[in-house]
């Protein structure tokens, strides 16, 4: 199992970014363990609504703050925004920091506190953002104004597990052009790459054995937001947009989720819309599944032995880069990667060539 050090990354061993940590549906007033970012976390939904994220053991006695307690309900541990500790009920905010210790009156120790991780919710699932440098965050979740709109059907989000491979390996994908002719079935009649700041965007066009009719054309223009949220929307037999998430769990090992949704042809969409949105998610996961079954049994590609009409893998890892160095020094390995890269003797967008 690779690690960040392997493939040279940078200073951080986990990046900057947001990430998926849970469905929405799933936080509830019952503290529940995660695992993320080769922490032990505590997650719960405060009396607010709010999710709360925090580190999971209490500074006073390293006691799991998720950690069952026989003598009462776990939720009654969750006092507004609050929760406390199971095994001396100290109470810890929303922020981390302890505000009762109930069988103590003087000033709380100032070590009292944990780490919060600021959350927000979106398209049904819980982000949090992760930085190294414990900074706010410098970029916004992407906006999917789909959610919201009622001629599209909304996803459930399927957990797919956790696999043995350094994220790294995924984010690959958003330059690997060829691919896609032996994974996906796939004749492309252009792709391009466009790298952008925090995004990274993969535009690409042809036939493709899962997604379409035998003689149709898939067009994808697919982006990621920061390092773990891709969103890619297809124009085909339907429209529809595809959502794979991705979050390190611990330094080599990623957990993954995935979504799809697509247009009706009525509002509220009819039977027939339901009927070909579970048909188009069916396609849309087996096609992330062939590339799925790859990513869980092949060797770490700490170097890639790239011939020149590969994709531009060297642009696209420069540009994960980014996430994982101090951020004073994002630009430059934003610079680096920044613009329109090309495969040689693939066409690119017909917007460019126009």
């Amino acid at each position: 199992m690779a690690k960040t050090a392997d493939y040279g990354l940078g200073t951080f061993t986990f990046p900057r970014g947001w990430f998926m940590v849970a469905r929405a549906a799933d936080v509830t007033l019952a503290p529940a363990p995660l695992r993320m970012f080769g922490r032990s976390l505590v997650i719960y939904r405060g009396g607010s609504g709010q999710s709360v994220l925090l580190d999971a053991f209490c500074p006073h006695m390293r006691a799991h703050l998720a950690a069952e307690q026989t003598s009462g309900d776990a939720a009654k541990r969750v006092e507004g925004d609050s929760i406390r500790c199971p095994y001396h009920a100290w109470r810890f905010g929303p922020d981390g920091r302890c505000d009762d210790i109930p069988y103590f009156d003087g000033p709380i120790p100032t070590a009292a506190r944990v780490r919060a991780f600021p959350t927000e919710e979106r398209f049904g699932c819980v982000f949090a953002w992760h930085d190294p440098e414990g900074l706010a965050p410098d970029f916004p979740l992407p906006d999917l104004p789909e959610w919201d709109d009622p001629q599209w059907i909304r996803c459930e989000f399927e957990s797919l597990g956790e696999l043995p491979v350094h994220p790294q390996e995924i984010v690959d994908n958003i330059a690997d052009t060829r691919h896609f002719g032996p994974i996906h079935g796939q004749k492309l009649a252009y792709f391009d790459n466009v790298f952008e700041g925090v995004f990274a965007r993969q535009r690409s066009g042809g036939g493709h054995e899962t997604m379409t009719s035998a003689d149709g054309m898939l067009e994808s223009d697919a982006v990621y937001t920061g390092p773990g949220i891709l969103l890619a929307r297809y124009s085909g037999e339907t429209d529809a947009v595809q959502i794979i998430l991705h979050t390190p769990v611990e330094d080599g090992a990623t957990q993954i989720w995935h979504g799809l949704m697509t247009r009706g042809q009525q509002v509220p969409p009819s039977t027939d819309d339901r009927a070909l949105n579970a048909a188009y998610h069916d396609r849309g996961l087996a096609a992330f599944s062939q590339d799925f079954v790859i990513w869980a049994t092949k060797d770490p590609a700490i170097q890639i032995l790239r011939v020149p009409t590969d994709g531009p893998f060297q642009q696209a890892r420069n540009w994960y880069r980014q996430f994982f160095n101090p951020r004073a020094r994002a630009a430059e390995f934003q610079a680096v990667a920044a613009g329109l890269q090309t495969t040689r003797d693939m066409p690119a967008h017909p917007s460019v060539r126009a």
